[in-house]
């Protein structure tokens, strides 16, 4: 990865606002650990309460999306709270899809059980790790004091503690929100990515192939563009198509910062559609006229095209996409890997902000998913059944 800093920043020297990060981070004491029994008793109970709240909300995909949203209404400083919602999202979509129309035909049950193992499991790392952080800091605002030496009881990784402390005192929202993107994509790579079984199970099975080749690994950001909340959400978005590719995902997480926030009345428009639609888990949430989360098919009837140009074909039923309730139990979660991902400072070149074009097509290429992904479905039942 430290190759890859030199191709995006080249031999330039640092900026001026990120050497203190940089000393912070080559003045760590990786030999310290926390003792907790030396904690005052206040601090004590903040850790419990903490942990508390954090197990209660970190049950499931919808109830980790809201308490996202739910965090950021209340501290709208902290951007990566509402883009961690809106990604959230992305991932109950995709845990339901599982579920849903084409998937559900086109996987068999291991490996829909398999994929959704993947998808929860991040969702869940993520979460208890980026939680406490949230909690940490709305506790600091409220006190007027700064808490941060209490992360490393949640097993959050130095780089943040030394980040925390620097938004403290800065107040930089970019180069918070870049690095919690650095943070959680590092946090997931050795814990998900890169472990064992999801790497045979998943990553390397010819579904997630076909999944990256279809575009399937979106992000949509839906939004209403002229203010009525019944009508028809509009779709910005990108696509990841390297999965397995640490700086890929680190490069869309800012990419889709970029997209959310660089245009204020865009962001109005995703942000009041997000308030006004709770998150289900189902894909009717932002297209109803499409989307049913009750199945109006008949079981084992053979496809037949239902879309044209991302609308139904008239007299055709609307596709099954179900609420995550109805589409997946609850997972009781082993304990997160321990670890510190964090070894170099010149990770924190990827705080540059870069200037990159971006070109999003999210209406565009989810339209055409949905057509590949219809094809693809009408082909298998015709050949078994």
């Amino acid at each position: 990865m430290l190759n890859i800093f030199r191709v995006l920043v080249g031999k330039s020297r640092i900026p001026k606002q990120l050497l203190s990060i940089k000393a912070g981070l080559r003045n760590y004491d990786h030999a310290s650990r926390p003792v907790e029994e030396d904690l005052s008793r206040e601090d004590k109970q903040l850790l419990q309460s903490i942990r508390l709240k954090t197990n209660q909300l970190n049950v499931n995909n919808v109830t980790r999306t809201k308490a996202y949203l739910d965090f950021y209404q209340s501290q709208p400083e902290i951007h990566w709270a509402f883009l961690g919602h809106m990604v959230s999202r992305n991932g109950g979509w995709n845990m339901t899809d599982l579920r849903g129309e084409f998937l559900s035909v086109l996987m068999n049950e291991q490996t829909k059980e398999d994929f959704f193992a993947f998808l929860e499991r991040g969702n869940w790392l993520i979460f208890q790790d980026a939680y406490p952080q949230f909690l940490v800091y709305e506790e600091s605002v409220k006190r007027n004091q700064n808490l941060f030496y209490l992360l490393p009881y949640f097993h959050v990784s130095i780089f943040m503690e030394v980040i925390w402390n620097h938004f403290w005192e800065e107040r930089d929202a970019y180069l918070l929100t870049v690095a919690l993107i650095i943070n959680e994509q590092s946090y997931l790579d050795k814990r998900i990515v890169q472990n064992p079984f999801y790497e045979k199970k998943v990553l390397q099975t010819f579904e997630f192939v076909v999944q990256d080749l279809l575009s399937f690994n979106q992000i949509l950001f839906p939004y209403i563009e002229n203010g009525h909340p019944s009508e028809k959400a509009a779709l910005t978005g990108l696509t990841l198509h390297h999965f397995g590719s640490l700086h890929e995902r680190i490069m869309l997480g800012k990419r889709l910062y970029f997209l959310l926030y660089h245009d204020g009345k865009l962001f109005e428009k995703i942000y009041r559609w997000a308030v006004n639609h709770p998150h289900t888990g189902s894909r009717k949430d932002f297209w109803p006229d499409i989307f049913n989360d009750i199945y109006g098919g008949i079981p084992g009837r053979a496809f037949t095209r239902r879309l044209q140009s991302c609308q139904l074909r008239r007299g055709s039923t609307r596709l099954y996409s179900p609420r995550l309730e109805h589409a997946w139990k609850n997972v009781s979660h082993s304990e997160a890997e321990e670890g510190d991902w964090f070894e170099h400072w010149r990770v924190i070149e990827y705080l540059v902000d870069i200037k990159q074009p971006i070109i999003e097509r999210g209406f565009d290429e989810y339209c055409e998913t949905l057509g590949k992904l219809e094809l693809a479905a009408i082909a298998k039942t015709a050949i078994f059944t």
